[in-house]
């Protein structure tokens, strides 16, 4: 059950600020158009990724709500940003779809496998957290690339120098996943399992 001291914490406030940002994104974007200054902040938003989970380390408030909260923001943050971009047309439908399609996928299956058959939640791979580093950069890197900014060229060299790799990285954490979730719900499931009675 989570408490109040649960939630209020340090870590949390982070990811709940990161998370009140995502809606000035999406109007910086569509509203003025201001297509430099939602690549900034959809770069900031990417790059303080880790922040919440090292200050609940650090300060020794991890809890049971962050990290459902923490991730669940992530995935917010990444596929609104997304589609977004999908909309506005500064980034290429094919490489959107892709990495979009394995947000989707990966997520319903997590959801399914934790809600459903009580798999015990386990951390994300080095590899996993390679491609989404990548790819939470890609993707201002694409849209900066169609803004105003004299060195649009250079973000959609860089753009295309990492989003290939952290596609490719992307749908082969979900593949190496798969034993993961198996093995999780397997120890889920041994947990729900009554003790066997004492003669």
């Amino acid at each position: 059950m989570w408490t109040r001291q649960s939630l209020l914490t340090v870590p949390n406030l982070v990811t709940a600020l990161r998370l009140c940002c995502l809606p000035v994104f999406v109007w910086l974007l569509f509203g003025p158009q201001n297509r430099q200054a939602a690549a900034w902040l959809l770069g900031i938003l990417g790059a303080t990724d880790w922040v919440d989970g090292y200050l609940a380390r650090r300060l020794g408030q991890t809890s049971e709500f962050g990290k459902v909260f923490d991730p669940t923001v992530d995935r917010l943050l990444f596929v609104v940003g997304i589609v977004s971009l999908i909309i506005d047309g500064s980034v290429p439908m094919w490489f959107a779809v892709a990495v979009l399609a394995r947000e989707v996928v990966v997520g319903i299956t997590m959801v399914v496998a934790t809600a459903v058959f009580k798999m015990e939640r386990f951390d994300v791979t080095w590899w996993g957290k390679t491609a989404t580093f990548l790819l939470m950069f890609t993707f201002p890197g694409f849209l900066m690339a169609e803004s105003n900014i004299a060195i649009a060229d250079a973000f959609g060299v860089a753009a295309w120098i990492m989003g290939p790799p952290g596609l490719v990285l992307s749908w082969y954490t979900a593949v190496a996943y798969i034993p993961l979730v198996r093995d999780g719900i397997r120890r889920g499931r041994q947990k729900d399992e009554p003790a066997p009675s004492q003669a």
